[in-house]
């Protein structure tokens, strides 16, 4: 029979999709609400990696207890994408091997895989991947995962998926990505 605190120690599979803004920044937020009870976080990003994004900063002040790990190349094939595929492939392949060492180290209460969803859809990584790192999760770490397209494989393992839907955006009247709201 599980009580309560038994099942308070098990970890949840999280994810945050849709075509809306905001899943990185939900996911932020469990890092912070995470740390700010003494829990252990880490973080790897599939896709940002070159750019400057606030997030590279303001998670140093939260270490040791938060880890934020910008393993991409950057957004594929937009904007200033100087990459081929095969780089942008590489770097993903490389962040779902350290992401795997992350999970069976045992030693993070939360991990986020940020923008692993988008690195499936782009044919970074295969679906299989993914599926076999949630397998890989110990029982009381929470993993989330973020990224618009989530697959519905991922969508029936996962405990909590918010969708995130855009209703109105600043860049569809012309506005750009505004630091420290979008970067």
């Amino acid at each position: 029979m599980q009580t309560d605190s038994m099942f308070n120690k098990r970890g949840l599979i999280v994810v945050y999709t849709g075509n809306g803004k905001g899943k990185t920044t939900a996911a932020l937020g469990i890092a912070l609400r995470s740390v700010g009870h003494g829990h252990k976080v880490w973080m790897i990003q599939f896709i940002k990696g070159e750019w400057y994004y606030g997030e590279l900063t303001s998670s140093k002040r939260l270490e040791p207890e938060f880890e934020l790990i910008a393993a991409g190349k950057g957004f594929v094939g937009i904007l200033d994408d100087d990459h081929s595929i095969a780089e942008h492939q590489m770097a993903a392949k490389n962040a779902v091997v350290l992401a795997k060492n992350k999970i069976t180290s045992g030693e993070y209460d939360v991990i986020i895989l940020d923008e692993i969803n988008y690195a499936v859809k782009l044919n970074l990584i295969p679906k299989e991947d993914v599926i076999n790192i949630l397998k890989l999760v110990p029982r009381q770490t929470t993993i989330v995962l973020t990224g618009n397209y989530a697959l519905p494989e991922i969508i029936d393992m996962a405990d909590l998926v918010t969708e995130m839907k855009e209703i109105k955006h600043p860049y569809r009247s012309g506005l750009k990505a505004k630091e420290g709201i979008d970067y």
